[in-house]
């Protein structure tokens, strides 16, 4: 399943943080709800911690007002280092931080990159979407113009 409007989201277990690392489906994320998800290439990378990561704290209230149940932070990095960046940025406890360890889940979402060149490995590329009950309302891979809380708060108030 690659992700695109209209798509359903495919039933994965990856890692979160509880008290430790911890499994997490999903379907335990996005059943009956409606899910904010934004992707970033890496924790404690530039953009993502100093732009991308912000705007969706700074909106995080806004987001969830619009309708959004849940707000996930997804990166190919393992699940001590989501804790950590969520602790460092003041986010821990408003979002959940997807750790994609093995890129799973930007490999079925169609977003996985190859960033070997810059020493990172298989990442994922800066994207957004918005689900409703599994359905994707919104899809957009780029820049902070179409990926960042400004715009997923738009398309999200329709």
């Amino acid at each position: 399943m690659s992700a695109a409007v209209g798509a359903r989201i495919a039933s994965l277990t990856t890692k979160t943080w509880d008290q430790g690392p911890a499994p997490i489906t999903t379907d335990e994320i996005f059943d009956g709800k409606t899910v904010v998800v934004f992707g970033v290439p890496g924790a404690f990378t530039p953009t993502c911690s100093m732009k991308h990561l912000p705007g969706f704290i700074d909106q995080s209230q806004a987001l969830k007002e619009a309708g959004a149940d849940t707000i996930v932070c997804h990166s190919v990095n393992d699940p001590f280092v989501m804790h950590a960046w969520a602790k460092d940025a003041g986010a821990d406890g408003d979002m959940v931080m997807l750790a994609d360890w093995d890129a799973s889940v930007a490999t079925a979402f169609g977003v996985d990159a190859d960033m070997s060149g810059a020493g990172l490995g298989t990442r994922a590329k800066r994207y957004a979407l918005i689900a409703k009950d599994k359905e994707i309302t919104y899809f957009e891979v780029g820049d902070l113009d179409v990926s960042g809380a400004e715009s997923v708060l738009a398309a999200l108030k329709g």
